[in-house]
């Protein structure tokens, strides 16, 4: 009795799933086109010209098996082929009924042959029910209706069309003369849907394959920037807990310089270098995190043989300025490439970011030149104009290949990022004259800001 209750309850399952496939996927006019492919462009239409070939030859073949062999009249032979090839072409674009359409032109073309096989004196010489051009329309259309619907809809299609064979041979009294065709449909229909579910899923796998990779790019971008800016923050970080520390010191020290000087005056001074300390040790903490991550020098930063300040693994190592530049150019000379510095202009003292910002605009590029142009003249120059200050890195074409660079390409990103804080401009490319590159940048200074001091 249970196991009774089992299999009902099984068979029940099944059906229930065989109607709710039916009523979704077999059972709609939705368009369903072929996706075009995407390269080569030559390609993109293959499929529909592969399918109007087939369907070309299938109906002609149709029209000889249908109104000749089967003697049903080459007129009517015409349109069931016309109708069956039309059912191909459609599957292009709707699957479900050019399936359904397909199918019902198959039983039609068995059911109108079935009083001519009484008249065969030989018996087994005729395909029947399921002629070889038939079948052939009826598997290009349940190949096509595969590569776009879900694979339990291609196997209760493939059924279907397996079992429509069997119904119509058990319609069949007294001898039986033809060649059954129904076992060689059943595989054939079953390969058909089992490639087309095949090539499904590779297709599918291959558009979310090509999504995650574009968002792995943009994600790696993302993460890139906020590196770059993280760095930044570190050296600017550094800059800002300096000048705290003089706020606070200079605070301590201004009631010594002032005669008997009022209560008022050293409870202001004492608020204020209050404030600075706490402010410092927020800045400690803040740093101490930043640099947990990343306490070594990145990757495809180029340094010269004697690390500058700020730059080496040490955290407390000041920032460098410009006045380590010359430093910085004949550490590049060593390296293998002929550097010359030009410094123009009225040298006046500017804001610590500036300073920190041009440094490492030059430390970029002149690391850039090492790695992509080995064997090139580079030019630096650097003019305090009375707005700001304009860096200019020229580099010639390289006289030998280019090794492999270990470096993550951060370069360009850096110096963008440290430029567009300042409110400054930076123009970067090659220059067709000399087959090198140039890098530019702008870094502007407000009238209202003091220097450093």
């Amino acid at each position: 009795m249970a196991g009774g209750r089992g299999e009902g309850e099984d068979f029940g399952a099944v059906f229930r799933l065989l109607g709710r496939v039916l009523r979704h996927d077999l059972w709609t006019l939705a368009p369903m086109p072929l996706p075009p492919l995407s390269r080569p462009w030559w390609l993109r239409r293959a499929p529909h010209v592969l399918v109007a070939a087939v369907t070309v030859g299938a109906t002609l073949s149709n029209i000889d098996q249908i109104g000749i062999r089967y003697e049903l009249g080459v007129p009517l032979g015409v349109v069931l082929a016309l109708v069956q090839g039309a059912a191909m072409v459609l599957a292009l674009w709707r699957p479900v009924p050019a399936y359904w359409l397909s199918l019902a032109v198959m039983v039609l073309i068995a059911q109108l042959a079935k009083p001519w096989l009484a008249t065969q004196a030989a018996p087994g010489t005729t395909e029947w029910p399921w002629g070889g051009p038939s079948m052939v329309a009826h598997s290009t259309v349940l190949l096509l209706f595969a590569l776009r619907s879900p694979t339990r809809a291609v196997v209760v299609a493939a059924g279907l069309s397996a079992a429509a064979g069997s119904l119509m041979q058990e319609t069949i009294s007294g001898v039986a003369r033809y060649a059954s065709t129904v076992p060689t449909g059943a595989v054939g229909f079953a390969v058909v849907g089992l490639v087309g579910i095949a090539l499904r899923g590779r297709s599918e796998a291959r558009t979310q394959l090509v999504a995650q990779e574009e968002i792995t790019a943009e994600e790696r971008a993302r993460r890139t920037l906020l590196e770059e800016r993280s760095r930044i923050a570190r050296e600017l970080h550094d800059v800002v807990a300096h000048h705290m520390s003089v706020i606070s010191i200079q605070a301590q020290v201004a009631p010594h310089l002032v005669e008997d000087p009022p209560d008022a005056l050293r409870e202001n001074l004492a608020g204020i270098r209050s404030n600075a300390l706490e402010a410092l040790t927020e800045l400690r903490r803040v740093l101490g995190v930043l640099r947990e991550e990343e306490p070594t020098v990145p990757a495809d930063r180029w340094e010269p043989a004697d690390a500058d300040p700020g730059t080496a693994a040490a955290p407390q190592r000041p920032q460098p300025t410009l006045d380590r530049l010359d430093a910085l150019v004949a550490g590049t000379r060593s390296a293998g490439l002929t550097v010359t510095s030009l410094v123009t202009g009225e040298r006046r003292a500017l804001p610590p970011g500036v300073e920190l910002s041009a440094y490492r605009i030059v430390q970029e590029a002149l690391s850039n030149a090492l790695r992509h142009a080995p064997g090139s003249a580079v030019e630096v120059g650097v003019d305090h104009v009375p707005d700001g200050l304009r860096v200019r890195v020229t580099n010639t074409a390289p006289t030998a290949p280019a090794p492999v660079s270990p470096g993550a390409g951060h370069g360009l990103l850096g110096m963008r990022e440290r430029v567009a804080m300042l409110g400054g401009t930076l123009d970067a490319g090659p220059v067709p004259a000399t087959g090198g590159y140039e890098i530019r940048a702008f870094l502007p200074v407000r009238a209202d800001l003091p220097g450093d001091d």
